[in-house]
C-alpha cells in the first residue's frame, strides 16, 4: 500500500473492550483490542454499546458516531445493540440469502436477518468470561477459570474442576449456537439457504467446536469493524 496514503481509524467501544480497526487502503483492515482509554486519538468513525469516554461529549467526536439509524437493516430497532447491528448487516451483504450470526463477545448473541436484510430477531445469553466469573462469585468454593485454546483436544469429562467449569461453559455457548442452528434450518444444512457466521473475541475457540458438530461456519473476526467502516464511507462494501 502507498505510504503516503493516511491511516484512516475505526472504534467499536464495547462492553469490556475496545476493538480498533485500521487502514491505510480501505479494503485490507487489521485489527486489535484494547482495554478503555481516557484520551483516545480521535477515529474516522465509531460507535458505541459501552461506557464512553469523557472526550467522546465533544463535537468532533459526536460528528463521527454511528448509530443504528445509519445501518440499513429493515425493521432494526432503536434499542438493539450496535455491534449486533453492525455484524448483521456485514454479514448480509456478503451473502446472497438470510444469515445467522453468532456474535461471541461479553454476551452470546444470535441475530437473525432474512434475505430482504430484514432484521428478524435473535436471542442473547451470557458469553464466556460472564459465566465463569458468575460461577466463582456465586459460590463459595469453585475458582475462577479461563478459557484457553485449544478447547478441543481438553478432556470432555474431566476430574479437574477448573477444567470443568471450562469445558462445561464452552460445551454449552457451541450447543445453544448449534440448537439455534438447528432449529432454524430443520437440520437440512445442504438445501437449508442460511448461513451461519462467527465472530467476537470468544470466536476462535468457538469455531471448531461448531465445525465438530458439523456446522459450516463463516468466522470472520472483524465483521463489526469492517461494517462500520464500510457505512463510514471508508472502504468499499465486500463482495458477497
Amino acid at each position: 500500500m502507498p505510504a503516503s496514503e493516511p491511516w484512516r481509524r475505526v472504534l467499536l467501544i464495547g462492553n469490556s473492550r475496545w476493538h480498533w480497526g485500521e487502514s491505510a487502503d480501505g479494503r485490507c483492515w487489521r485489527h486489535r483490542d484494547e482495554t478503555a482509554a481516557a484520551d483516545p486519538p480521535l477515529p474516522d468513525a465509531w460507535a458505541a454499546v459501552g461506557p464512553l469516554p469523557p472526550v467522546a461529549a465533544g463535537d468532533p467526536w459526536r460528528q463521527r458516531q454511528l448509530t443504528n439509524r445509519q445501518v440499513p437493516l429493515a425493521g432494526l430497532p432503536d434499542h438493539v445493540g450496535i455491534d449486533r447491528a453492525l455484524a448483521a448487516w456485514g454479514a448480509w451483504t456478503r451473502t446472497a440469502g438470510p444469515v445467522l450470526v453468532a456474535d461471541a463477545g461479553t454476551a452470546l448473541t444470535l441475530t437473525l436477518v432474512d434475505a430482504d436484510g430484514r432484521f428478524r430477531g435473535g436471542r442473547i445469553l451470557a458469553g464466556a468470561g460472564l459465566q465463569l466469573r458468575a460461577l466463582h462469585s456465586g459460590t463459595r468454593q469453585l475458582p475462577l477459570a479461563r478459557l484457553r485454546q485449544p478447547i478441543t483436544g481438553d478432556d470432555p469429562w474431566p476430574r479437574d474442576t477448573e477444567a470443568a467449569l471450562r469445558i462445561g461453559v464452552a460445551e454449552g455457548l457451541a450447543s445453544a449456537v448449534t440448537g439455534a442452528w438447528v432449529q432454524l434450518t430443520g437440520g437440512q444444512d445442504a438445501v437449508s439457504p442460511w448461513s451461519l457466521w462467527l465472530t467476537g473475541g470468544d470466536g476462535p475457540w468457538l469455531e471448531p467446536l461448531l465445525q465438530r458438530r458439523g456446522l459450516a461456519v463463516r468466522h470472520v473476526p472483524g465483521l463489526a469493524l469492517e461494517a462500520l467502516a464500510c457505512l463510514a464511507g471508508l472502504s468499499p462494501a465486500p463482495d458477497p
